[in-house]
């Protein structure tokens, strides 16, 4: 099993390249379902989760080519024919967004069979809101076996309201609305980039979307889609960190190939952090932490909040920071497990249901450390670029559904980081979330 060998201590400085948007790339993936003609995505990362989408959509009958290097990082997709809608158990028990196929091939081949999500290490990811708004769209669902089954000749257009904002959940209903008959309208949607990614992605294979990026979106049903090439968005998560990792270190980094309208809430808390933030241009943002780093509360929020996917990030950063900081978690009700590992680099955690409280100025030193989910996994590494001595961070496969090549890219910038184990692709592990 993987791991990572860090010696704290080094400032990273120099130039660092965000790759492509996990979170963007499954569903716009999944999209491909809806049509017969070829959907080709760029900027796609090269990451685990990637990976386990393709086997899904081959086992379903598509032919998926995946390729990797300086000139692309690509999918070409071709749903044609789909021998078998179902989304086997033995194939997304590793990765969280087996739910995602199910609106496109109910709408697409009138039936799906998706292993039911099961519990994950941050919280459930209840499929409920899944299932009521197909059922409003005329599905039959069934679920034994730990399946869901659902049924429709042929979707129709339907009023949802969302009972909470679900990005995974938004993003499965409005790729089932796009082939309904009729008008859907969907309200409390989610507002994500991600969200809005894979509307572009939609509209540019026929469909008509009006609201993308906005609580309420109106469908108006297509009989069919075409093929499209379309380029993700980069990874507003592996930006985030990035930046996080220039200020900790006390480093001047430059983050290209991002997207800084899409990373306000972080680099907002980073200047109360005492950060310098510059936007050099549409795609690229400088970050430099040359003076002391202060105190500063967050509390996660859906989009344009500040993102859950961030909070063991800032967390590691609070830890050096003068002062006291509060974290609250709104979104997930069990996303503190990278405190326990902080806490044995040195660092002053308590935990109190949703909150934590760090006193920070912490000194942190080596030590041996487990790897939890993908988010913990980067506060670890976030924290041991910083800590006096040689950390070993175990189970670093969390950090290979998410981040391409990580540990090459900090070395590109000065840290002192090396792997440990086989590569990645070659093993299966055990499922957690994002």
């Amino acid at each position: 099993m993987d791991k990572f060998v860090i010696r704290g201590g080094n400032p990273l400085i120099g130039t660092i390249r965000v790759s492509g948007a996990k979170n963007s790339a499954l569903p716009c993936m999944a999209a491909a379902i809806l049509t017969e003609d070829e959907v080709t995505l760029e900027n796609i990362p090269q990451v685990r989760d990637i990976e386990t989408e393709r086997r899904l959509l081959a086992s379903m009958g598509a032919e998926v080519e995946l390729g990797y290097g300086r000139a692309q990082h690509r999918t070409t997709i071709s749903c044609r024919t789909l021998s078998d809608p179902e989304a086997k158990y033995e194939i997304v028990k590793t990765m969280r967004a087996s739910s995602l196929v199910l609106g496109p091939l109910v709408a697409r081949a009138g039936m799906a069979r998706v292993a039911m999500p099961g519990g994950c290490a941050i919280g459930g990811r209840p499929i409920d809101l899944h299932i009521k708004g197909l059922e409003k769209m005329g599905a039959t669902i069934t679920q034994e076996h730990g399946y869901l089954e659902a049924r429709a000749s042929r979707l129709k257009g339907a009023h949802l309201v969302f009972d909470k904002i679900t990005v995974t959940g938004t993003e499965d209903l409005l790729m089932a609305a796009v082939l309904a008959e009729g008008e859907t309208l969907m309200e409390n949607c989610a507002r994500e980039p991600e969200v809005t990614d894979l509307a572009a992605l939609l509209v540019a294979m026929g469909a008509r979307i009006d609201g993308a990026g906005t609580s309420t979106m109106r469908i108006q049903g297509v009989t069919s889609l075409h093929g499209a090439r379309y380029r993700i968005n980069p990874d507003r998560i592996e930006a985030g960190t990035f930046l996080v990792a220039g200020a900790i270190t006390r480093g001047d980094l430059i983050v290209a190939n991002c997207n800084p309208s899409h990373l306000s809430a972080i680099i907002a808390k980073l200047e109360e952090a005492g950060a310098r933030i510059d936007i050099l241009s549409s795609d690229s943002v400088r970050v430099r932490a040359d003076g002391a780093l202060k105190a500063a509360d967050i509390s996660t929020e859906e989009y344009p909040g500040f993102p859950t996917d961030m909070q063991a990030q800032y967390m590691a950063l609070a830890t050096q920071a003068e002062g006291v900081s509060m974290v609250k978690e709104n979104i997930f009700e069990n996303r503190f497990m990278h405190v326990q590992e902080l806490v044995r680099m040195g660092a002053n955690i308590k935990v109190d249901g949703r909150s934590a409280t760090v006193r920070g100025s912490a000194r942190l030193s080596a030590a041996a450390v487990m790897c939890s989910d993908l988010r913990a996994s980067a506060s670890l590494v976030l924290a041991a670029l910083v800590a006096d001595g040689e950390s070993i961070l175990d189970r670093v496969y969390h950090m290979d559904r998410g981040y391409e090549r990580i540990e090459e890219k900090l070395r590109g910038v000065g840290a002192q980081i090396r792997r440990m184990g086989n590569v990645f692709a070659s093993r299966q592990d055990p499922v957690e979330a994002d």
